[in-house]
């Protein structure tokens, strides 16, 4: 059985998404964002982005690694220069992957 409180949070978080994420429908006339908003927003994928994957390279466990051997390291290295010297996301991913997997594989790094 649920009690009580688990079912008023569900319904209350519930209410909380529906009001916020129809927030922008609510209103009878268009509206935009301030410049300095937009500007910001450009920054936010890269930023989350950044902020998933950059722990992912340098820890290990919840802790910093602390080795030079760590094949993470270099597929980053070798994807941000093909991303430097051509702009391509698949070859960027591809570039990281045939550094990482040798190394992972078959260095046990």
């Amino acid at each position: 059985m649920t009690d009580a409180w688990t079912v008023l949070t569900i319904v209350g978080l519930a209410l909380v998404t529906v009001i916020t994420r129809s927030f922008f429908f609510m209103s009878s006339k268009p509206w935009t964002l301030p410049p300095w908003v937009q500007r910001g927003l450009h920054y936010a994928p890269i930023a989350a982005l950044s902020a998933v994957i950059i722990p992912e390279i340098v820890m290990t466990q919840g802790q910093l690694i602390d080795t030079w051997r760590d094949a993470r390291l270099f597929a980053a290295l070798a994807g941000v220069a093909w991303f430097v010297w051509r702009r391509g996301v698949l070859g960027t991913i591809i570039a990281g992957m045939a550094v990482y997997l040798p190394l992972h594989i078959g260095l046990n790094w």
